[in-house]
């Protein structure tokens, strides 16, 4: 079973960008992948923007992102830019850590504008640790997004996102289980 980490970039619990969480982390069980989740905002603040990598919380968080066969990163868009958690958290990756990992990006904000921080901001961002696999992502207007849930008609292109990287972490973690044997 291909496990999958869920990296949410939420500064807030109730958010939006956790329903889109959710929904994604219900598609990937769907899909037959093992899903854990990490909520960066849960993380120590000062050890996170120290980087202060003896802290096991941190130390944790960093392996679960090594450990994990495929990963999702899911952030509210800000002003065209990803959240400040999740750059905090890329930035405690080592160099090389996405490196033949596939990285699904999903991301939500209040204009369709917004929408090029996928491109421009967030894709960047990990391809500087070593992402060389970054499926096209999805990106959901907040006001399709309500009472914590994302509304059907954006539902199903996530949904179908989420399929298409469950199959390609499949494919690659399978590989990378037959180049280790």
């Amino acid at each position: 079973m291909s496990s999958v980490l869920v990296v949410s970039g939420s500064p807030s619990p109730g958010s939006r960008t956790g329903a889109v969480v959710s929904l994604v982390e219900q598609a990937l069980a769907s899909c037959g992948c093992e899903v854990r989740s990490l909520h960066v905002r849960r993380l120590p603040v000062l050890s996170l923007l120290t980087e202060d990598l003896r802290d096991p919380v941190i130390s944790d968080a960093v392996g679960a992102v090594l450990r994990a066969d495929g990963v999702v990163v899911a952030s509210p868009v800000y002003r065209a830019a990803h959240s400040g958690l999740v750059k905090a958290l890329v930035d405690l990756l080592p160099e090389k850590a996405l490196r033949g990992r596939p990285v699904l990006p999903v991301a939500n904000g209040g204009a369709q504008g917004n929408l090029v921080a996928m491109d421009y901001a967030l894709k960047p961002l990990l391809a500087v640790k070593g992402a060389d696999s970054v499926l096209a992502g999805e990106f959901v207007l907040d006001q399709h997004i309500r009472g914590g849930s994302v509304a059907e008609e954006r539902a199903v292109g996530l949904r179908l996102a989420v399929q298409r990287f469950g199959e390609v972490v499949r494919t690659a973690s399978g590989s990378r289980r037959l180049r280790i044997a």
